[in-house]
């Protein structure tokens, strides 16, 4: 186990890049908005090594470039005399102690579900002793920058739990069938084509909440899996001394079908 010694050092690497006349030329220029975009990239590169199963060296470092980011943003607001790392730490360090008085206090026991509700009812009650409004609306508290899908998962499940869902997976596959049949008339019209297409996706990924499936991971995992199969169809043509320029749809389409035969 390294001691804290390893954190302290990012920390002075970090603000040695960021000291004005000697530091980072790139790093000095950055601010919370320029640095926001690689937060969430980094975040995403971390789901990316889990998802390869690249547990070992792959997730050391992408865990790392994502401590980086935070351990960035701390230093900006540390230059604005805000806050800085520690008080990161504590905040939390003390939010994980009060949201889980079931480990750390006398709640007693509870199911997933039960913490989950709990989770949020200490939530509020963080929020109003704060002075802030309390979520009014079913659909508050969704953040705006999420990805679209899972952006939309969790608006369609904040709108199930006050009673406007479908019934079931079968109803919600009916939907899409009918959201499907929308777009045809309206192909040659790109802005309502757009909006069409926009409704099937939003169908499709209420879908996969009903299917107990998160919508996100399984479009990961599909375009995973369609680089996985492009990639034989490369090199069947390659062992054949060809491209896929050089290859008709009908013949990339049998070795389609072929590499989904031995499941590549």
């Amino acid at each position: 186990m390294q001691s804290s010694r390893d954190i302290n050092r990012l920390i002075e690497i970090m603000a040695r890049l960021r000291t004005p006349g000697s530091g980072c030329p790139w790093d000095l220029e950055q601010s919370f908005e320029t640095i926001a975009p690689y937060t969430i990239e980094e975040a995403f590169e971390v789901a990316d090594a889990i998802a390869r199963g690249d547990l070992d060296r792959g997730l050391v470092d992408e865990l790392g470039d994502l401590l980086l980011q935070v351990v960035f943003h701390a230093r900006m607001a540390e230059e604005e005399k805000r806050f800085d790392f520690g008080d990161v730490v504590m905040a939390i360090t003390e939010k994980l102690l009060r949201r889980h008085p079931h480990v750390f206090g006398d709640a007693g026991q509870h199911t997933p579900d039960q913490v989950k509700e709990l989770w949020q009812r200490i939530k509020d009650e963080e929020r109003a002793a704060r002075g802030e409004h309390p979520e009014r609306r079913a659909l508050d508290g969704v953040p705006v920058a999420l990805p679209a899908l899972m952006r939309a998962q969790k608006l369609q499940e904040k709108a199930g739990k006050v009673g406007f869902d479908w019934a079931n997976a079968r109803d919600v596959l009916a939907k899409i069938d009918e959201e499907a049949r929308e777009i045809e008339p309206v192909l040659d019209d790109p802005k309502a084509a757009a909006e069409e297409i926009g409704d099937l996706l939003f169908a499709a990924v209420n879908l996969a909440r009903h299917a107990g499936v998160d919508a996100e991971s399984a479009l990961r995992a599909a375009n995973v899996k369609f680089e996985r199969r492009f990639r034989s169809i490369e090199d069947a043509l390659e062992k054949d001394g060809r491209s896929p320029e050089q290859a008709t749809l009908t013949e990339m389409e049998a070795l389609w079908v072929a590499a989904k035969k031995t499941r590549a």
